[in-house]
């Protein structure tokens, strides 16, 4: 990898989640190779590069602009300079404007070093306990109360772990929503992970709910473990219960082709790239990403 990155290419590093302890030395290594760093805010890898005595030209690449200076970044690599792309917190690509310059990079042929680094989702998932033999990460769910709901109930026959990242102005209603969906499974809230106040607290997802509703107010990063369903639940999905109807009917086809379309609105409105809209709301509501471009392409148009 060390001979092909002498030709230019991309380096994706992974990056602390809150400990600066948890930068490995390789991680440090790549930052001093690269010519110039990506990154989602300069000010946050700014002072990740200054802990560790590195200073090098900065470039932002946040969500709003990636997608327009992706071709142009890809061109540099292949004129031979060495790129970096760091994110705020963890390993890009996940949930992560990152992947677009991934994409772009493979996509022109130029060589990609990936640099392991901290994942948040894995480190709630081993923290809260809960089985993780096997496990759906699904990211951030609907802005919308009901979207959010359809949203679980589609996801209720997955027979395994549920990990959601999630705002700290959103859990306490987005957990009352889970313990709805979910009253008979446990669900723990990993918060702050690898810092000084770290809590993760794993109760019955209405317990969950109350304690957190019960609070002033919830701080820092947080992410959402939704134990999987037991065997009975599983039956009880199979044979047709209330959480499994989200595939089910005309009508309820036609209110998720509206949650669509608003979704879709309201990425354009903030200055989403289409094929990212495409690309990440294919994945959310389960539909071909050709598809989902098309409708992308007519609400804009509209």
């Amino acid at each position: 990898m060390a001979s092909a990155m002498e030709q230019g290419g991309l380096i994706v590093v992974g990056t602390p989640i809150g400990n600066l302890g948890d930068l490995s030395p390789r991680a440090a290594e790549a930052f001093r190779r690269a010519d110039a760093v990506c990154c989602e805010d300069t000010r946050v890898t700014g002072k990740l590069l200054a802990h560790i005595g590195v200073e090098k030209p900065l470039v932002r690449c946040d969500e709003n602009v990636i997608a327009a200076r992706a071709a142009g970044l890809v061109e540099r690599m292949q004129a031979g300079e060495v790129l970096a792309y760091a994110s705020d917190a963890g390993m890009p690509g996940i949930s992560d404007p990152g992947q677009v310059l991934v994409e772009a990079a493979r996509a022109a042929g130029a060589a990609v070093e990936v640099v392991p680094g901290p994942v948040a989702c894995a480190t709630a998932l081993v923290a809260s306990g809960i089985p993780c033999d096997h496990f759906f990460f699904e990211g951030f769910l609907p802005r919308r109360a009901g979207e959010r709901e359809r949203r679980l109930r589609q996801l209720a026959a997955v027979p395994g772990a549920l990990i959601f990242y999630e705002s700290p102005h959103r859990i306490a209603a987005t957990l009352e929503i889970v313990a709805t969906v979910f009253p008979a499974r446990e669900a723990a809230l990993c918060r702050e992970l690898t810092k000084l106040h770290e809590e993760v607290l794993r109760l019955p997802a209405p317990e969950l709910f109350a304690d957190v509703a019960a609070r002033d107010q919830v701080k820092g990063e947080i992410v959402l473990v939704v134990a999987p369903p037991a065997a009975d639940e599983l039956v009880a999905l199979a044979a047709g219960a209330p959480a499994a109807a989200a595939v089910g009917t005309p009508g309820e086809a036609a209110d998720a082709d509206a949650a669509l379309r608003r979704d879709i609105a309201d990425a354009l409105a903030a200055g989403e790239p289409a094929s990212a809209i495409a690309k990440r709301l294919s994945q959310r509501y389960s539909r071909r990403r050709r598809e989902v471009y098309a409708l992308v392409l007519e609400v804009q148009g509209s």
